[in-house]
């Protein structure tokens, strides 16, 4: 929960907001929060009417199966993620936040935080992402794993001997490889043998944050060139440089660079802790990086705005 309390009775503390990526979909996520926020309710109807489909009736009904898929599950875990940062915001009155961080698509929802682009902008744009990241997958089919309990150097010299590719730096312990199904296959093996405790293959479409989404990314540029990108009011820690992006023009470049390289979450929130963030607040569905938060930094406050009970923790 994220008691209003903690936040305010400490005004010298300095505050982010995070936003969680693909792989934090379940099916009937954000349905209590519709049918208790209105504003949230209206983000959802935004959402639909954006799109020309009933995305918010595959949120709360699935089927499972079509929400999993890319092009669905972007735009949806955006949708979710926007919808309680609009109830928490209007419910609350919250601070405005020191820096807004997402991890992989999270970044897109810090585009709506940081008045980037609009709400109805972004999904469209998440919907492009997803549908061009998952046609570029059935072009090469490919896939994500997790290596747990090695560190950066072992794993890169395990990318370097087999040909996949560090897609995101979780952790000091957790990083996820990205390749084609044969190239993952014998990473995974090669990375128990140099002493992994384990080795998790991923529920995605395709390898992402690698050059295998290089056909999705020459979609991606031409579809950011449609939407009017404004400055970010409040500073963007980039994925892929660990650093604080201020203008729509490198935020353009951002978006881009990520879709085919690694996701530098740890470095990012070590920034932002080195900067004198005390407290994150993971916002959208799922608490992913809420733990992976505590992992980097045992001294930060970490709070997810997840379902109805934390904004009623909010409330309080």
């Amino acid at each position: 929960m994220f008691p209003q309390r903690d936040i305010s009775q400490k005004k010298e503390a300095m505050i982010a907001y995070v936003f969680p990526g693909q792989g934090s979909q379940s099916v009937g996520m954000g349905r209590d929060l519709y049918d208790r926020s209105p504003a949230a309710k209206a983000i959802f109807e935004e959402a639909d009417a954006s799109l020309g489909f009933p995305l918010s009736r595959l949120c709360f009904e699935g089927p499972e199966e079509e929400l999993r898929r890319t092009a669905y599950a972007q735009p949806a875990i955006v949708t979710v993620s926007s919808a309680y940062l609009k109830a928490m915001s209007q419910e609350t009155g919250d601070p405005t936040p020191m820096f807004v961080a997402g991890h992989s698509l999270g970044e897109y929802t810090a585009l709506v935080a940081a008045g980037v682009l609009s709400f109805s902008d972004t999904v469209r744009l998440a919907h492009e992402r997803g549908r061009l990241m998952e046609e570029a997958s059935e072009r090469t089919p490919g896939g994500m794993a997790a290596i747990i309990g090695l560190d950066e150097e072992t794993v890169e010299e395990v990318c370097r001997e087999t040909g996949a590719k560090a897609a995101n730096i979780n952790s000091s312990q957790q990083i996820v490889i990205s390749g084609t199904r044969e190239t993952l296959a014998w990473a995974m093996d090669l990375a128990r043998a140099r002493g992994a405790r384990q080795t998790i293959p991923l529920q995605v479409s395709g390898a992402f944050h690698s050059p295998l989404m290089q056909p999705a990314a020459e979609g991606l540029a031409k579809a950011l060139a449609r939407f009017a990108f404004r400055d970010p009011q409040i500073p963007i820690i980039a994925n892929s440089t660990a650093q604080p992006v201020i203008t729509a023009a490198q935020l353009q470049e951002e978006l881009l660079w990520q879709l085919c390289h690694c996701v530098q979450w740890q470095r990012s929130v070590q920034y932002m802790v080195d900067e004198g963030v005390s407290t994150f607040i993971e916002i959208g569905p799922g608490r992913v990086l809420s733990g992976l938060i505590k992992r980097i930094s045992k001294d930060a406050q970490v709070f997810d705005v997840s379902n109805v009970a934390s904004l009623k923790g909010v409330d309080s």
